[in-house]
């Protein structure tokens, strides 16, 4: 079996051919993998922003057909096309009991820290519990969630992690009034998919923010009606808001900088997103005069504050009424072999998403 391998800390990925699945075991499955996107979370695997054991088969945004299932498993069946979740909700715990399956803990040893596949000498732990950037893989059992067989398959693995936690940050976590003004710092796949969510939800202004022109061209393309560079923000919330600042300011980098920048930007009484992957060791500085007097919300979106079997269907249902575009965010398709470029395409802010298809 054909996979990449990322053998340690900024290190480039190795493509080899002697990968082989293990298992299924007793609630598993097995998904050949149709396509996976180059999300700027694998970044985070590589450059050690999300710590993970190694080595490691990458990739965590993934659609696929069933090739078989273990002990336990009657919700899919080989055959069964999937989108693959990286944080399966368990059902059962006072998370997802309380309605934020998002939050669900339950799985996270079993998903990261149990290789899923090995070489002839080396077991491979799966990024994320995926693994999808090789050919197959087995996850747990509620990672795989079923998808009716007409939806492309490349447009679904989309779903599996950037649309969901852009679109999820908007419609989930803020909760995006009709009519509100909305500011989105970072343009990538998922900036894009906040965009879409917020434009889904009724905003009437959407700022996009960006170093990178021709993602600010994108972003207007995805519903954006504003979309500037960082230096000419100030004069965007001049005319958007009269200066007074945004309903919702969503930061989808990650860094100290830009959450302060997005904080900045949010009105009194509005709410700050934090949607972008930070490292731990990244502190954000604020006064405790300003976190009383201003009455903003600050707060983290974890995967879209996903319902995986209520939202995924909800997404592509989005999709099929032409309320969300997944087609424009695939800026290139690639092989396997061609991983290594695209992590730096990725780096460099030149696309939007690199989709690697599985034949």
């Amino acid at each position: 079996m054909r996979g990449a391998i990322l053998m340690g800390l900024d290190q480039p990925l190795e493509v080899r051919d002697d990968l082989e699945i293990i298992g299924p075991g007793p609630g598993q499955v097995h998904v050949k993998v149709a396509a996976s996107g180059v999300c700027h979370s694998d970044l985070s695997l590589q450059n050690g922003t999300l710590p993970h054991p190694m080595p490691v088969v990458p990739g965590h945004e993934a659609s696929g057909v069933v090739l078989g299932v273990g002990e336990g498993i009657t919700h899919v069946q080989a055959g069964d096309h999937v989108i693959m979740a990286f944080w399966p909700p368990c059902w059962n715990c006072d998370f997802c009991l309380g309605g934020q399956p998002h939050l669900c803990e339950t799985f996270t040893n079993e998903a990261i820290g149990v290789p899923r596949v090995k070489t002839p000498d080396t077991p491979l732990f799966a990024y994320a519990g995926l693994g999808s950037f090789a050919e197959e893989t087995v996850v747990l059992g509620e990672a795989a969630v079923k998808i009716p067989q007409d939806i492309p398959l490349d447009i679904a693995a989309l779903i599996g992690c950037g649309v969901m936690t852009g679109v999820g940050a908007a419609l989930n976590t803020a909760k995006v009034k009709p009519g509100s003004s909305v500011a989105v710092f970072g343009c990538g796949g998922v900036g894009s998919s906040v965009i879409q969510g917020a434009r889904i939800a009724g905003a009437t202004q959407i700022v996009a923010v960006d170093l990178v022109e021709s993602k600010l061209e994108e972003a207007k393309k995805f519903g954006a009606t504003h979309a500037v560079a960082p230096g000419q923000f100030g004069a965007a919330n001049m005319e958007v808001t009269g200066g007074r600042g945004f309903d919702y300011a969503f930061e989808v980098i990650g860094r100290p900088e830009t959450i302060r920048n997005a904080w900045d930007a949010t009105r009194r009484g509005g709410m700050t997103i934090v949607v972008g992957a930070g490292r731990m060791d990244a502190m954000v500085p604020f006064s405790a005069f300003e976190l009383f007097y201003q009455e903003r919300t600050l707060k983290g979106c974890w995967y879209g504050s996903a319902n995986v079997r209520l939202d995924f269907p909800k997404l592509l249902a989005f999709w099929r009424n032409g309320m969300l575009d997944l087609e424009g965010m695939i800026s290139q398709r690639i092989d396997l072999g061609q991983i290594n470029e695209a992590f730096e395409a990725c780096a460099k802010g030149e696309v939007v998403r690199s989709l690697i298809e599985f034949s």
